[in-house]
């Protein structure tokens, strides 16, 4: 046998395996779509965009019941490496805030508690949701399937009006106070485009 009949038997034995590394660091969650009462809205600030190699800087997530607050969880997170200048002017989180910070590894346990068995909603959930499940089994606690609401999908079938369904755009569109890349400040304008869209 030639080095390409090799080559070619190779790669069809690998064709033909299941691809064992992506179930295991890739849990999927529950797109959902129907209108829930109870639910949390959840937002993270992270040092990039890449989940699993970037990191979490900040929880945010809110609770509701019947679309009223019932508690919060507000946690700056130590990302165990050098957050740059470009994150901290976006969010205005730095260095040194962190640097006491609670590891991820000692608060995940505590977010999935909070969340307990109710739905997620969050803006352009598979940003949170990559960083969530990059979590998996790292810090010896499994990430749960939850269903997911997407307030950006909903925005879209709901707002016509806007050039995109950015969450800024949308909250200059409903006139709402916004914070901005803050953990909370982004799940509190969430909650309020999740219950405007779908009241």
């Amino acid at each position: 046998m030639d080095i390409h009949e090799r080559a070619i038997r190779l790669l069809q034995e690998k064709a033909e395996q299941p691809n064992r590394s992506r179930k295991t660091t890739t849990k999927k969650y529950k797109k959902g779509t129907k209108p829930v009462n109870d639910y949390v809205v959840l937002d993270f600030e992270t040092t990039g965009l890449r989940a699993g190699a970037d990191q979490i800087i900040q929880i945010g997530a809110i609770r509701y019941f019947n679309h009223w607050k019932d508690g919060e969880m507000d946690v700056l997170i130590n990302p165990q490496r050098h957050i740059s200048p470009t994150i901290t002017r976006l969010t205005g989180i730095s260095n040194e805030m962190v640097a006491d910070a609670p590891t991820i590894g000692e608060k995940v346990g505590e977010l999935i508690d909070f969340i307990g068995e109710l739905p997620i909603i969050a803006h352009n959930a598979s940003f949170d949701m990559g960083f969530l499940y990059a979590l998996d089994n790292i810090h010896g606690v499994s990430i749960p399937e939850y269903t997911v609401i997407d307030t950006v999908k909903i925005a879209r079938q709901k707002i016509k009006d806007t050039p995109n369904h950015k969450l800024t755009t949308l909250t200059q569109y409903l006139e709402l106070e916004h914070n901005a890349h803050n953990a909370i400040g982004d799940c509190l304008a969430t909650a309020a485009i999740y219950q405007y869209c779908t009241k």
